[in-house]
C-alpha cells in the first residue's frame, strides 16, 4: 500500500515542505536559529526532523521519546500502518536507526530526558537503544538524563522543561 506519511515527508523534504515555511511566515522566528523539541511521540518525531535535516535547527530536545519505534510494541503497529510490512522502509523514520548513520559537518547538540519509572519505557520507548547508538555516533553530542522517581507525564515534564528552555537558549540566543 500507500505510505501514509507524506503530510510529515513533505514538511521535513529537501524543500522543507509546507511546515517551516508557514512557521517562518506566522511566527516571529529566524531561519538560522531553529530548534526542535518533543514528547513521547513527539520527541521521537523532533529526533527524526533533527537527524534527517543536519544544520537545519541548532539543537534539539526530547522528553520521554519513543526512541526505536521499530523494536517497540506500539511502534511495529504504527510502522506497519503508515509505511506498511517492508521494514527496509522503516530505518527511514527510525530515530535509532537514523542516529546509526547520522554524519555531520558540526557536532549535533541533542539533550533527551528520561524518567526512570516510566511505565513505557523498556516495551515502548526503548530510549536506551537511542542512547547507546548516539553516544558511539562522534557527529552527535548527547546530553542523556535519566531523572529518578519520574514517569511518562505532566510533573514529570512540568518538572524538568525549563531545563530544556535553558538548553535551547544556549543554541538559539
Amino acid at each position: 500500500g500507500a505510505i501514509k506519511l507524506d503530510y510529515i515527508s513533505s514538511g521535513i523534504n529537501a524543500e522543507y515542505g509546507e511546515l517551516i515555511p508557514a512557521i517562518s511566515e506566522n511566527f516571529n522566528v529566524s531561519d538560522e536559529k531553529r530548534a526542535v523539541s518533543g514528547h513521547s511521540m513527539g520527541g521521537h518525531g523532533s529526533l527524526v526532523m533533527f537527524l534527517k535535516n543536519p544544520g537545519m535547527f541548532r539543537c534539539c530536545t526530547a522528553f520521554a521519546p519513543i526512541s526505536n519505534p521499530s523494536n517497540g510494541l506500539w511502534g511495529v503497529k504504527a510502522f506497519t500502518n503508515y509505511l506498511g510490512e517492508d521494514k527496509s522502509k522503516w530505518a527511514d523514520w527510525d530515530a535509532t536507526e537514523l542516529a546509526k548513520n547520522f554524519t555531520s559537518g558540526s557536532p549535533a547538540s541533542i539533550l533527551v530526558c528520561q524518567g526512570d519509572t516510566d511505565k513505557f519505557l523498556k516495551e515502548e520507548l526503548l530510549t536506551q537503544h537511542f542512547v547507546d547508538v548516539a553516544s558511539k555516533n562522534g557527529a552527535i553530542k548527547l546530553d542523556y538524563r535519566l531523572r529518578k522517581g519520574y514517569d511518562h507525564f505532566y510533573p514529570y515534564i512540568a518538572t524538568h522543561v525549563e531545563e530544556h528552555f535553558d538548553y535551547i537558549a544556549n543554541f538559539i540566543c
